[in-house]
């Protein structure tokens, strides 16, 4: 069967894409050719992508206000596996020295995963989780 989609991308509308480009790169060692300069971000980890666009640009972009949540937003996730539980701890650290705020310290959960939360400098929810001891 033919595929129909090819799902690769996850867009982030962003207050500052420099915080946000220096919180990806530094925390999670995405890369990107960024000029600093244009609105739009292209950022790459292995095969994921990771686009962001300022928020105020794109609302004048689409002639549309949108209301965007304050503080947390728990509209969705991005979920990071890393090998083994202790690199969920030593993440979960590295992510908060990057700016990142807790949201859930690392927790052994009853289904077998250690798992954290945390949050870029817009709100978006990081899960950082293995399932390996």
């Amino acid at each position: 069967m033919k595929e129909r989609f090819k799902f690769n991308t996850v867009g982030l509308f962003t207050r500052d894409n420099k915080s946000t480009v220096d919180f990806y790169t530094k925390t999670f060692g995405f890369t990107t050719d960024w000029d600093g300069i244009q609105p739009n971000v292209e950022m790459m980890l292995g095969d994921m992508r990771i686009i962001l666009f300022p928020r105020d640009a794109f609302e004048q972009m689409v002639s549309r206000k949108f209301q965007y949540p304050e503080g947390f937003n728990g509209t969705v996730e991005l979920a990071f596996d890393v090998p083994t539980f202790a690199d969920v701890d030593k993440e979960y650290q590295h992510a908060l020295t990057n700016g990142a705020a807790s949201v859930l310290p690392p927790t052994s959960e009853p289904w077998g995963q250690r798992t954290c939360y945390v949050a870029d400098p817009d709100g978006n929810l990081i899960e950082i989780g293995s399932f390996t001891k």
